[in-house]
């Protein structure tokens, strides 16, 4: 994959050459060709083998476009009228967005450059792009082409984001809990937007529609905002920096630790919503299933608000923010469970080991949650016996935190430039890095690797060999990030059964075992934890939405040809449903996105989709 993917082998630029000279005279020409006639670019700009990826700005969509002549070019002739070709702006005056080169590795060395412009229907756009060098002097652009473009949308005008210098001036004439009190209970007007779910997820939407005007109402099942982590195993924390996850708006304390535990991050979105004035209804649920209203398209709602009585909504947009898996645990189904006289979890109602000293357990599952509980046993001095069906792709915390360099504490102040940055390249083109790339780290990790598979602990290097980002984009899981758990492995202080035929096959007529499907067995357990993930995302959705537009839902997560997630953040197939998940970092960037479309929408803004 890598070698048809990345660009081919050019020659190295020459040391005289002048980053902001090139990336000027590339953008002259662009604005030229866009002024004159869209049909004229050509490859004269542009690599045959170039890619364009954009979000809303020229497409109302995210979409990746791949090849010059069968994709860009059709593309570029259709929307051209978007561009307002006068308006590129070369951003020269930021040190990280000015022209500059990268050298990624010693025969793949971009131009990388950004620039500003408009679109037509009154909006601001930003552009990210790379040009290499193809030693062939071509007049207006100096040898050098487009390997990838980015575009994304910024701004709708004159809908900007209340903040910084646009934030408010004039004071409230009124108590401010009653002020408050009108804003949550929504007493004299219906919401825009209705959001389920109080995680990471539907906070940050609903504080980035906040900040554009859009009503949102979150309702959040759990009595506290936050239940949904602290309600998990008490030593869940997160396996990537404060400073990578890192919420708009509202930064972690800088006194935190690097890694924060479940429970500080669920005190903190309590926090987050009370100070950023979000509404939130908790203990609230869907009654029955919401209804469509295809003449002044709307949803009809009906909550009850546990204890608050019920309250009938009328919303244009329902966001679903319940989680990858909608918070729907996965539970194979095993023959003989009626048999087993233990205790049978799956991990997210797991606490705690301290509940179950001088017991023997089973782990089912070898990633993240898996390793998690079964350090939590080992940690108590329980005996405890990790399951591993198949492979797991292992990076240890200090290889990802390489990984994730450009996110660091001292880019806390730059994280929407390094959000951008991190999704200006389209993913077959990361994936094909990635496969550069994942060796190096195996290196950097090649103790641990070595120890775990010497124990008998089997390892990957992730779908075609490109690791982790794939995983996590495709499947969501397959990985672990060790903070940690491979050294009880291979100590064992956790015990390991791996691949064993491919999984359970009954628990056993003793009451007190489990038989794998190779016929080998294990027994006197005491507590099975079933660390294995979350049903489909729609599992959550069905309920309220009802089996009609169920069917209608495209699948949730997983990525399409063109590279995309699907449904996730854009079209879920359902008229008035959006699906936002991921992870924290993830969530930063693309809550902006969803709520910047959304408004679009709302007011009337998006063209027809490409």
């Amino acid at each position: 994959m890598a070698n048809t993917i990345l660009p081919p082998h050019h020659p190295h630029p020459p040391s005289t050459a002048s980053p902001l000279e090139i990336a000027q005279t590339w953008l002259r020409a662009f604005s030229k060709a866009l002024t004159k006639n869209p049909k004229s670019i050509t490859t004269d700009l542009f690599l045959e083998t170039s890619y364009w990826r954009d979000i809303v700005s020229l497409t109302s969509d995210f979409r990746t476009f791949s090849g010059f002549a069968n994709q860009i070019k059709p593309f570029l002739h259709s929307r051209a009228d978007l561009f307002v070709s006068t308006s590129l702006k070369l951003i020269v005056n930021h040190d990280l967005k000015k022209p500059m080169i990268a050298e990624l590795f010693p025969d793949l060395v971009f131009l990388q450059f950004a620039f500003s412009f408009d679109v037509s229907y009154c909006g601001k756009g930003t552009a990210i792009g790379r040009l290499v060098y193809t030693g062939v002097e071509e007049e207006g652009v100096a040898g050098w082409k487009v390997y990838t473009m980015f575009t994304c949308l910024d701004q709708l005008d004159p809908f900007v984001e209340k903040v910084g210098s646009n934030r408010p001036i004039t004071p409230v004439f009124e108590p401010w809990n009653e002020f408050r009190r009108k804003q949550v209970e929504f007493e004299d007007r219906e919401p825009d937007v209705l959001i389920v779910g109080a995680g990471q997820t539907g906070l940050e939407v609903a504080a980035r529609m906040k900040q554009l005007d859009i009503d949102a109402l979150v309702i959040e099942k759990n009595r506290r905002i936050g239940d949904n982590w602290r309600n998990r195993y008490d030593t869940l924390t997160l396996h990537d920096t404060i400073w990578y996850n890192n919420p708009p708006y509202f930064s972690f304390p800088s006194s935190w630790p690097v890694y924060c535990s479940a429970g500080k991050l669920a005190n903190f979105l309590e926090s987050y919503a009370d100070t950023l004035d979000l509404a939130v209804w908790t203990e609230t649920r869907v009654v029955g299933n919401a209804r469509w209203n295809q003449e002044d398209k709307t949803w009809t709602v009906e909550l009850e608000r546990g204890g608050k009585g019920r309250r009938v909504v009328k919303v244009k947009h329902i966001v679903f923010a319940t989680g990858l898996g909608g918070g729907v645990p996965n539970v194979p189904k095993i023959p003989g469970v009626d048999k087993f006289k233990g205790k049978i979890y799956h991990s997210s109602e797991f606490k705690s080991a301290r509940n179950h000293k001088g017991e023997k357990a089973l782990v089912v599952g070898a990633c993240n949650s898996g390793h998690d509980i079964a350090q939590d046993f080992a940690r108590q001095g329980i005996d405890v016996t990790m399951y591993q069906r198949s492979s797991t792709y292992v990076i240890t915390a200090k290889a990802v935190a390489m990984l994730l360099a450009s996110f660091n504490e001292s880019m806390m102040n730059q994280l929407e430039w390094a959000d951008r940055m991190r999704v200006s390249l389209p993913y077959h083109v990361v994936t094909a890095i990635q496969q550069r790339v994942v060796p190096v780290f195996r290196g950097v990790d090649r103790d641990v690797i070595t120890n775990l598979e010497r124990v008998g602990f089997k390892t990957n290097t992730g779908p075609d060999g490109a690791g982790l980002f794939p995983l996590f984009s495709e499947k969501a899981g397959g990985y672990y990030i060790d903070t940690g758990g491979s050294e009880d492995i291979i100590t064992g202080k956790v015990k390991l059964i791996s691949g064993a035929g491919g999984g359970i096959k009954e628990f056993s007529d003793t009451g007190s075992g489990v038989v794998f499907q190779d016929g080998s067995s294990i027994e006197g357990i005491d507590v099975v934890v079933f660390a294995t993930g979350f049903a489909d995302a729609a599992d959550s959705i069905s309920p309220i939405i009802g089996p009609e537009y169920t069917s209608k839902l495209h699948r949730i997560w997983g990525l399409n040809e063109e590279g995309e997630l699907n449904s996730v953040w854009g079209d879920s197939g359902v008229e008035g449903i959006c699906v936002g998940t991921g992870s924290l970092a993830m969530c930063r960037y693309w809550s902006s996105v969803l709520a910047l479309r959304i408004k679009g929408m709302l007011v009337g803004m998006l063209p027809e989709k490409y």
